[in-house]
């Protein structure tokens, strides 16, 4: 086994959540009367904490509306989340890592709140062991989510491989020094994502699974 510790982004990865936060974002910016961005701009905030996200998706925005903001952008998201779904074959492959030994952990743009209700939600909390969330570390691409749990379960950066769909997670994984996998199903378009060196880009889940099966 080359990496112990296998980290994943939540949504665009695992959860298929992307074109709900981008248009929660920009139906927020719609109902405090602001310009909304465009959904290149919208999707390009996703994976960051939601304050660095929303700062970037309006950023003529005083910083004394920020907290309206965030209550609409959380009003459109929370009316809709129960319907989202896991990307097909995540549980799958998840349970099939587990079972290899693999240690798997969660980094990720989304509250603590947030991700404990998609956790409950999505039936997935067995299978994780650790996770880490925005509101508790420095938002991506910081490297701190990463040296936590490193830290946490005593793995090297060499044991370490982070798995996610946007830039954000690649320059975290960078930046704690660790090998990274993209997946272009989620945010952030393939060329965005190649230009970060990760191991692969993986247009599909299966893809992915073939992927680490073979090399992880």
């Amino acid at each position: 086994m080359k990496y112990e510790l296998v980290v994943w982004d939540w949504d665009g990865t695992v959860l298929d959540s992307a074109g709900a936060i981008a248009h929660a974002i920009q139906a927020a910016c719609r109902d405090i009367g602001h310009e909304p961005p465009s959904d290149e701009q919208a999707r390009h905030v996703i994976g960051l904490g939601l304050i660095d996200a929303l700062r970037l998706a309006a950023p003529e925005l005083s910083p004394e509306r920020y907290p309206a903001l965030v209550e609409r952008y959380r009003f459109h998201y929370l009316a809709g989340d129960h319907q989202l779904n896991l990307f097909a074959g995540i549980p799958e492959l998840l349970s099939e890592l587990q079972a290899a030994g693999h240690v798997l952990a969660v980094a990720t743009g989304k509250s603590r709140l947030g991700l404990e209700r998609a956790l409950d939600h999505s039936g997935l909390r067995p299978l994780f062991q650790a996770s880490r969330c925005a509101d508790e570390c420095h938002s991506k691409p910081h490297p701190q989510m990463l040296e936590e749990l490193m830290a946490e379960f005593g793995v090297a950066g060499t044991a370490t491989l982070m798995i996610g769909d946007t830039s954000h997670d690649l320059l975290m994984a960078q930046n704690a020094g660790v090998d990274s996998l993209a997946v272009t199903y989620g945010a952030h378009p393939h060329e965005h994502l190649l230009e970060h060196r990760p191991l692969a880009c993986l247009h599909t889940v299966a893809e992915l699974g073939t992927w680490l099966k073979t090399n992880a």
